[in-house]
């Protein structure tokens, strides 16, 4: 069985946080604090398109 990646129902915004851990399976929390850092480290804007990129791509799970 192959594992996809799927955006979460446990979302904050967009599901795509959550749905990296679920895939990961690690806890949403650090992937969201990891986002925000690398949000903040990249001066905003590059994180922020490619999290909307992300949130396109990555079906919902069912």
């Amino acid at each position: 069985m192959t594992k996809r990646l799927y955006r979460s129902s446990d979302a904050m915004l967009g599901g795509v946080c959550a749905g990296i851990a679920e895939y990961f399976d690690l806890d949403p929390t650090l992937i969201r604090i990891a986002y925000i850092v690398l949000t903040i480290a990249t001066v905003l804007l590059p994180s922020i398109i490619g999290y909307i990129i992300l949130w396109i791509v990555i079906p919902p799970r069912d």
